[in-house]
């Protein structure tokens, strides 16, 4: 497997290179360690007819069609690892990924480029695709569904009387209203044929089976344990049984003041939908496998640190907030430990996982590219020059953050004054949404590509001792 981060030579040309090595090491550790082509092919295999996933099998030759289905923005990894175990048993594929890389390679699955973090026509297509070929199955075929997080954009297929272009502005509204992830799928879930568990219905209509192996990006779910055993609580995503409901959806638009905003079919839908248009709420005969959930990039990265012999402490894996003053409190929090050693003794490292925001109610305002990563580390940046020798790494474990080609960004104590040096607003570029740009010039993003997992936002922040006195 190669490196993980492409630039690193890049990032160690400038800045505390000390610290920043130490921050892209345990960064490095953890990606590789989460690849879940990798975690596939630890708990399964194929030994003739007989497809083993962890402690479940599966006679092939018993089953007239087995076709793979996959979205999301690991769907590369994991599509590749099913289509290699299952050869010349699997009937067809179709997978629906962010970025297709050139190093992807399959035998009998067709790969198409939806869109995300907005819809668009290609994932739309695959979806139609999908749909057919469910709706001729029959109860001697074997559904295999790979899925990660992303996939409610990718996976884009709205319900009669709604259009592609109605779910895509819903989609572009609601990702900049300031709402939770929770609160928004509530409303992208009902207005889908294919998300919020409507993929599975319809498979279970056909009296096919389903065997479903997801990577959870949804904050509140425990980490993993024993990948190898079927996981009896999967819940979202196009697979598996939705917890959202119409009323969430409908609270969601009155609590965010969207009403006038959002497309008029898209309120008058919600509205006015009966609870025949309800959301599944359970799948009892059907097996998943969760291969990783958000808590787990923390708990790898505190083990890669303690190797490193640096102790490492998990402040939370439910993180949200406004990125810019998520960094800010990630600053005082550095601060704090490094001038009283509170609430832990430096050197330190400090994680975190979860997903912040950005909010942008006026599209006027964009004036460049970001992401929430880089949003944070931008913020971070500023009253981090008085936080001698501290790092602020914060990737979106996927691979892109925001609307960019970056993972996200990492900046140290001397990033601001750099910044300054080379006449870059770092302020504007806040206040414009354009901290790409202003990242780009500085030297500080970070480029994974397909990572192969998908766990949210995962931060970093080593705090060392104090290299200098005065800096209370």
């Amino acid at each position: 497997m190669g490196k993980k981060i492409r630039n690193m030579e890049k990032i160690l040309s400038h800045g505390d290179v000390d610290s920043k090595k130490i921050v892209l090491e345990i960064a490095e550790r953890t990606l590789q360690h989460l690849d879940a082509r990798e975690r596939i092919r630890g708990i399964a295999r194929r030994e003739g007819s007989m497809l083993y996933i962890g402690a479940k099998c599966w006679d092939l030759s018993k089953k007239k069609h087995v076709y793979l289905l996959g979205a999301g923005k690991a769907c590369n990894h994991m599509a590749m690892a099913m289509d290699e175990i299952l050869g010349d048993y699997l009937t067809r594929g179709i997978a629906i990924v962010k970025i297709s890389e050139e190093t992807d390679s399959f035998s009998r699955t067709d790969v198409y480029v939806g869109g995300h973090p907005l819809p668009n026509e290609e994932g739309y297509r695959a979806c139609q695709e999908i749909l057919r070929l469910v709706d001729q199955a029959d109860p001697e075929d074997l559904f295999i569904v790979v899925i990660s997080g992303g996939s409610s954009a990718l996976m884009s297929c709205p319900v009669d009387g709604i259009s592609l272009q109605d779910e895509i502005d819903t989609t572009d509204i609601m990702l900049k209203s300031g709402a939770g992830i929770f609160e928004i799928n509530a409303i992208r879930r009902h207005i889908s044929k294919m998300n919020g568990g409507m993929l599975a219905r319809r498979i279970q209509e056909r009296g096919a089976e389903l065997i479903g192996l997801g990577i959870s990006d949804g904050i509140g779910t425990p980490p993993t344990e024993d990948i190898r055993m079927p996981y009896q609580n999967y819940r979202s995503t196009p697979m598996g049984p939705d917890p959202t409901t119409l009323e969430d959806a409908r609270r969601v638009i009155r609590d965010y003041d969207v009403a006038d905003r959002l497309p008029k079919s898209v309120v008058d839908y919600l509205m006015h939908a009966g609870p025949e248009c309800e959301t599944p709420k359970a799948f009892p005969d059907n097996t998943y496998f969760l291969l990783n959930s958000v808590p787990d990039s923390c708990i790898c990265a505190k083990e890669a640190a303690e190797k490193m012999g640096i102790p490492a402490f998990i402040l939370t894996s439910f993180l949200e907030g406004e990125s810019r003053d998520v960094g800010k409190v990630f600053a005082s929090i550095a601060r704090e430990i490094q001038a009283y050693g509170n609430p832990v003794k430096p050197p330190c490292v400090i994680l975190s996982s979860g997903e912040a925001f950005t909010t942008i109610l006026d599209n006027e305002s964009i004036c460049g590219h970001g992401g929430p990563g880089q949003e944070l580390t931008l913020s971070f940046a500023i009253a981090a020059e008085k936080i001698p020798g501290c790092v602020m790494l914060s990737l979106d474990s996927e691979g892109t953050d925001g609307t960019t080609p970056a993972a996200g960004a990492i900046t140290d104590s001397t990033s601001f004054a750099a910044a300054r040096k080379k006449n870059i607003d770092i302020f504007g570029a806040l206040r414009g949404h354009a901290s790409y740009e202003a990242l780009n010039e500085m030297g500080d993003l970070v480029f994974t590509g397909n990572t192969g997992t998908n766990l949210c936002d995962f931060n970093i922040l080593y705090v060392p001792e104090n290299r200098e006195e005065g800096n209370r």
